[in-house]
């Protein structure tokens, strides 16, 4: 155990960006400590310094690089979440450049940094996108919203390596689902618990009607199915194939809660069509007030946890085998709605939204495909 007389020596840090750098000192005595703490201090002030950024709330798009749109969406919804972004500040930065290269946080960081910070009114995500493609994320793909918002997602969460930060995405974006199968014979009955990002709502009921709200598109995806015929199960207690019940409950929802509205699905030639049928969305969602008791079941009983109010709308306009992306988000700071389509941004109107609906007519066909939902509690900052 030495004194503190030894010569200091200079540790270097990495760059965050070139507004973003931090220098750290140790002595001989401090090497001793781990690694860990190093990165924990430097975390602290990184923290602090990013921190700033959220005093700017302006709305900056993101060019479109190749096929972009859809990353571009998503991006939007994720950058403006708040409750997002506090954990995307609390990260822990990778020390090797090529770890930081590889970090699909740390780039989304990078990112929402430089769109907050600098004047611009676009920016290109171009270091992201070399960052997504090491993961066979590429450009000049036509991407399914659901599909690589479910991608992104499980990037983002697999390279938290702080398993705090980890529970709090959890917390906000996983929806709790108990499934139950009750033999109808012998009410023999099998439990499974699962996790979803999204709710995935089909557009037509089981007689091919299509759905004309999403509440009842909501009522349908809960609603206990008989499961007869080819659909039936093999009972161990009865030793034979026997006619079930399946029924679904909610346990837990999210702050913030995707919907997947199931608007690409393959004909008889096994090629996929989109459809295109009207579905109205209400600005305000009380799941207490669609499901009943039995299927809205949560672990933690808290008052207005079931209320909801729309935060953002991705929407798709064309055809299934192309077209593009934009989002619509409400900003929690400003409190009025923005297009992001790509590098253009505009504020618009909740009529302007409606027009999502669905009606093949307008606008290219566009129509809402992801809508995400806030809980009302925290919609207001």
């Amino acid at each position: 155990m030495g004194q503190g007389f030894a010569r200091r020596k200079r540790i270097k840090t990495p760059k965050l960006d070139e507004y973003q750098t931090v220098a750290a000192e140790t002595d001989e005595e401090e090497e001793e400590e781990s690694r860990e703490d190093v990165r924990e201090k430097y975390n602290k002030k990184l923290k602090a310094i990013c921190g700033l950024a959220d005093l700017r709330n302006a709305a900056v798009g993101l060019y479109n690089i190749g096929l972009s749109c859809c990353l571009n969406s998503l991006l939007q919804v994720f950058f403006m979440n708040r409750y997002f972004t506090m954990i995307l500040r609390r990260i822990k930065v990778p020390f090797e450049a090529a770890e930081q290269k590889a970090s699909v946080p740390y780039q989304m960081l990078l990112l929402l940094e430089e769109m907050q910070r600098g004047k611009q009114k676009s920016v290109h995500p171009l270091d992201l996108a070399k960052c997504l493609s090491k993961h066979n994320v590429r450009l000049f793909v036509l991407y399914d919203a659901a599909q690589l918002l479910l991608i992104l997602w499980n990037l983002i969460k697999d390279q938290i390596t702080n398993t705090d930060l980890a529970e709090s995405l959890n917390l906000l974006y996983t929806i709790r689902l108990k499934e139950c199968i009750m033999c109808q014979e012998c009410s023999c009955e099998t439990k499974k618990e699962s996790n979803m990002l999204m709710l995935p709502l089909p557009m037509f009921d089981f007689d091919s009607r299509a759905f004309r709200k999403l509440e009842d598109s909501l009522c349908s995806f809960f609603a206990p199915e008989q499961l007869m015929k080819e659909n039936a199960f093999h009972c161990e207690k009865c030793d034979r194939k026997t006619p079930w019940l399946r029924s679904m409950k909610v346990t837990y929802l999210p702050q913030t809660l995707t919907v997947h509205l199931k608007r690409f699905c393959c004909n008889e030639n096994y090629r996929t069509q989109k459809i295109n049928s009207f579905l109205s969305f209400p600005q305000s969602l009380d799941f207490s007030q669609i499901l009943t008791p039995e299927q809205y079941c949560l672990d933690s009983q808290e008052k207005d946890d079931g209320l909801y109010d729309l935060f953002a709308v991705v929407a798709h306009s064309g055809s299934a085998n192309f077209g593009h992306y934009c989002a619509y988000v409400w900003s929690l700071t400003e409190l009025k709605w923005y297009c992001f389509n790509d590098s253009s941004v505009c504020q618009v109107s909740w009529d302007d939204i409606k027009c999502t609906y669905g009606r093949a007519s307008v606008r290219w066909g566009e129509t809402a495909y992801l809508l995400v939902y806030m809980k009302k509690s925290c919609k207001q900052l």
